[in-house]
């Protein structure tokens, strides 16, 4: 898909996304609940990507901001000969 198609695409689910919500206050009560419940869960989605995300992009230091003990470079000293 190229990405003029992309844009089109993500542009008309936009438009559909703001006619619904213009007609959310006239729309029944079954259909207000299950537009909640799906954005609801695209939030959730959402959220728990960025959490997901962070963490792992910050693996060096650990979620805590502690190093990661299996991430330490050991350095590797020469045998002593005697």
């Amino acid at each position: 898909m190229s990405s003029k198609g992309f844009l089109k695409e993500i542009q008309d689910i936009g438009e559909k996304f703001l006619l619904k919500l213009q007609k959310l206050p006239q729309a029944e009560p079954v259909e207000i609940a299950c537009f909640s419940v799906v954005l609801l869960f695209i939030v959730t989605v959402l959220v728990l990507t960025i959490i997901a995300c962070s963490c792992c992009c910050s693996s060096c230091c650990g979620c805590g901001g502690r190093p990661d003990p299996r991430h330490r470079k050991s350095q590797v000293r020469p045998a002593a000969h005697s």
